[in-house]
């Protein structure tokens, strides 16, 4: 009986541990989609910013919004520096809709397939996270493993959240 407690007890907190790390990993996975989004948008920038002075703007906030995210040092900073990020990349995402002469440059249309490819890879991994955060709060939450979670310090973990207000698409007035 006592072997059999032992083996379920070793079980259980193995298991916790796996699933914890599971999700250190998959956000590991995120932060990298992030910084693959990072490290494109200067490109992205600097091939339309002589074009687009007049947009100074939407290139000042991206640039203040990368700072803020190589600032943040916790998963709910970073994912809400990543949201500001989304925010003025899709700002300007509909101002190039407006240049014509923009999206045929081949720089441009590589620079915007890389980027398109990467929110894609962003979304693909944030939903990994979020799989990987339930699968271990049910964990930690049913019974009797959840005595043992707590004994041993397991508690909820957070779920990655678009920022109020992301279903919403920008808007980029070019009359003033």
């Amino acid at each position: 009986m006592i072997v059999v407690i032992v083996g379920y007890l070793w079980s259980t907190y193995n298991g916790l541990v796996s699933a914890n790390e599971a999700i250190d990993g998959q956000w590991a996975q995120v932060q990298t989609q992030y910084q693959r989004r990072l490290d494109l948008i200067p490109n992205l920038v600097a091939s339309v910013k002589g074009i687009m002075v007049q947009e100074q703007k939407v290139f000042d906030d991206l640039a203040q919004a990368r700072t803020q995210y190589g600032n943040a040092t916790s998963v709910n900073d970073k994912a809400a520096a990543a949201s500001q990020v989304e925010g003025a990349l899709g700002r300007l995402l509909v101002v190039m809709e407006n240049y014509p002469q923009l999206k045929s440059s081949d720089t441009v249309q590589t620079l915007m397939t890389q980027l398109e490819g990467t929110e894609n890879r962003v979304s693909v991994e944030r939903k990994r996270f979020n799989d990987n955060v339930q699968s271990y709060n049910i964990m930690i939450k049913r019974f009797p493993a959840n005595m043992l979670a707590g004994v041993f310090g397991f508690s909820n973990r957070t779920y990655f959240q678009a920022d109020t207000g992301a279903a919403t698409a920008p808007t980029v007035n070019l009359q003033n």
